[in-house]
């Protein structure tokens, strides 16, 4: 049986992109393939499957849906990977930029950066999404003049329990805990923490296995890791930095996933250009430096470890490429010479080819 995925690649339109690329992945050589394009939308830089891998859904990053921009329902073809559009609605807010699918396929949340605020939809049995079930506007600002003026709620992870939906809000300088109503695809806010002022959350991961959280913290540099309590509570362990030591360059950090196993985390550093690798203590979730590895080209965006752990696709935006790693055991990453052009790259989502 093959191991080969589909990649579903979100692209900003206004840098020259067409819109979402499918690649495939060779399994065994890393190599990535372009097999189509779906056209026809405003910068869908993020994009997300449902756990059934049938149905996509991307944001288009704009505010022209009456000021607000919008999510869109795509069926998959699990065979050739193409998409194809089932509908479009508006998020209520402008410049939606993360979003993600409950475990059930029943609703799907969006974060509104530039509106700094959160909606939720409930989607039917065809995969479309209907109106937003929710709408939560977030207030607050903090330390950073430029880029903490306001609210700027940056992303949406949904944990195994598929009770608690967490946001990153760059902005405020907080993450918070909604809790979920599945059956009517709405969201309540169940808790909060605050970050150390100026940090900037951005990006979240959770551990496979342990009850702990990963949070990058894009202005900062650093990555926060959380104890996760059972009420959806998040109590900070302890902070370190993405960059090397002595470097003291521009650079904001992007994207951070824990491998499979649980035994490294990584985050992208735009600047730097550079991947950070630290390795995990799994008994306490602390984090050991491991080194950085370059990026292969500019601004590195989002970033995807497959699920079997062998390969890491970094996503170069301002060079248009998209890299391949292998993962060692040891964690460092090797480029194996696999490097594809897709303008404007900014999000990579893998799903198994034939579903």
């Amino acid at each position: 049986m093959s191991n080969d995925m589909f990649g579903f690649v979100g692209t900003y339109t206004r840098l020259g992109s067409e819109g979402i690329y499918t690649l495939r992945l060779n399994g065994e050589t890393g190599e990535l393939t372009q097999v189509s394009v779906a056209t026809g939308l405003e910068n869908p830089s993020f994009v997300t499957l449902d756990p059934s891998g049938e149905h996509l859904y991307a944001v288009c990053e704009t505010s022209n849906f009456d000021g607000s921009g919008g999510v869109t329902a795509f069926n998959v073809n699990g065979a050739t990977g193409e998409l194809t559009q089932i509908n479009q609605v508006s998020t209520g807010g402008p410049g939606p930029c993360h979003l993600m699918v409950d475990s059930t396929d029943s609703m799907v949340i969006v974060t509104n950066y530039a509106g700094g605020s959160v909606s939720s939809h409930m989607i039917a049995a065809d995969g479309s999404v209907g109106e937003q079930t929710t709408f939560v506007q977030h207030e607050g600002s903090s330390v950073n003049p430029r880029r903490q003026e306001k609210a700027h709620a940056h992303s949406v992870n949904i944990d195994k329990s598929n009770k608690y939906a967490y946001i990153c809000d760059l902005g405020k300088d907080q993450v918070l805990t909604y809790a979920m109503d599945v059956e009517n695809a709405t969201i309540s806010l169940s808790s909060t923490v605050d970050e150390v002022a100026g940090e900037g959350p951005r990006h979240f991961t959770f551990h496979p296995t342990n009850q702990q959280v990963y949070v990058l913290n894009e202005l900062g540099c650093t990555i926060t890791l959380y104890d996760l309590g059972d009420d959806g509570t998040l109590t900070p362990i302890e902070t370190v930095p993405t960059l090397p030591e002595g470097w003291d360059g521009e650079n904001t950090t992007a994207d951070i996933h824990t491998s499979p196993d649980g035994a490294f985390v990584y985050a992208s550093n735009r600047g730097h250009d550079s991947l950070a690798i630290y390795s995990i203590d799994q008994s306490t979730g602390k984090m050991t430096l491991v080194g950085h590895e370059p990026s292969q080209g500019n601004t590195p965006r989002n970033f995807a470890i497959t699920p079997d752990g062998k390969f890491l696709l970094a996503e170069n935006q301002d060079s248009d490429s998209i890299v391949t790693f292998r993962r060692e055991n040891d964690g460092t990453l090797t480029p194996t010479g696999s490097i594809i052009n897709v303008p404007a790259p900014v999000c990579l989502q893998l799903l198994p080819v034939g579903g």
